[in-house]
């Protein structure tokens, strides 16, 4: 009997140290990540300088007078004192203002990006919300043979639509803003749909039941459930809708053109007149056209890795 309880206790001590090692293990490893490796260090090092240095010389070049930007490099500012006290804002205000040489007017080409990305980024993520919902909850005959469909829009160039869609809005008669809301409401959709259904598929089934259970209805569920519990999903999308709008040249070339309807990226192209006077203004107007993107990132971006990363894995 004696040798029993021996064995016993000898069998539960071995038990509660191996319980303990693992337990103690997995929290190191927890509180102690692999480190990254020599190598990936010196090639984060190297593109983080590939990345920053042209802003900054962008930077730097957009206080200095014209004079100055093409006698000497914008380097030399950090060690020559005089390069240093002729450093000034009259770029911004030319910029600004659409003074100096050029007749670009970058505030007035702000309200119009304002104008153009703030619905081109609601209403896709609106409409893409109702779908991606309905993808995710819905049971209907053709549901993943229609998501694989506008899924693999996602491969198409945009670039191929511009005249079908010229010759609708020309059909139509639409003018200035619509045209470019329709385009990137049509070029987005496909991403919002895709980021939304993937991170609503990892939500809690359980409440979506109850919910219905309790009499909800699809309204009342995609409202008060629903959008709440997918705001990391939302601003993700938002982020990038947002700074693909606000940066894009092409689609605000294409159906807007260069005008009073113009947005901060054609603006940015006619700082520089036919002559290629004003070119320092450019730089000016580059920082100026970067302020809002940055903004928007820095208040979503805690939201940002979230809503990307959830349901790219299970488990």
């Amino acid at each position: 009997m004696s040798n029993v309880t021996t064995q016993g206790t000898v069998a539960a001590s071995t038990a509660a140290t191996v319980t303990k090692g693992k337990v103690k293990a997995g929290g190191h490893a927890d509180a102690n990540p692999a480190k990254a490796g020599w190598f990936t260090k010196i090639l984060l090092g190297i593109l983080v300088i590939l990345w920053t240095v042209p802003t900054l010389g962008t930077l730097v070049t957009s206080f200095r007078t014209l004079d100055d930007a093409n006698t000497s490099g914008w380097w030399e500012v950090f060690y020559t004192p005089e390069l240093w006290s002729r450093l000034t804002v009259q770029n911004y205000v030319d910029a600004w203002n659409g003074g100096g040489a050029s007749t670009a007017n970058m505030g007035e080409s702000f309200i119009n990006s304002f104008a153009i990305a703030l619905p081109s980024t609601f209403i896709p993520i609106l409409i893409a919300a109702f779908a991606a919902y309905a993808f995710t909850f819905m049971e209907f005959k053709g549901r993943e043979t229609l998501f694989i469909v506008i899924v693999s829009l996602l491969v198409v160039p945009n670039f191929v639509a511009f005249i079908p869609l010229q010759q609708i809005y020309n059909n139509l008669q639409l003018v200035s803003f619509p045209k470019v809301w329709l385009a990137h409401v049509g070029f987005g959709m496909s991403l919002a749909i895709f980021i939304l259904r993937n991170y609503m598929q990892t939500l809690p089934k359980s409440v979506i039941e109850s919910a219905k259970i309790d009499g909800a209805s699809h309204y009342k569920i995609f409202y008060q459930l629903i959008l709440p519990m997918s705001v990391p999903a939302l601003a993700a999308f938002a982020i990038f809708q947002f700074l693909w709008v606000w940066n894009d040249l092409m689609v605000a070339l294409v159906f807007l053109g260069p005008g009073d309807d113009e947005p901060v990226t054609v603006a940015l192209t006619g700082l520089r007149n036919q002559l290629g006077q004003g070119w320092n203004l450019t730089t000016a107007g580059g920082i100026l056209s970067m302020l809002v993107p940055m903004a928007v990132f820095l208040m979503l971006q805690r939201y940002f890795v979230r809503g990307l990363t959830a349901g790219a894995v299970k488990g």
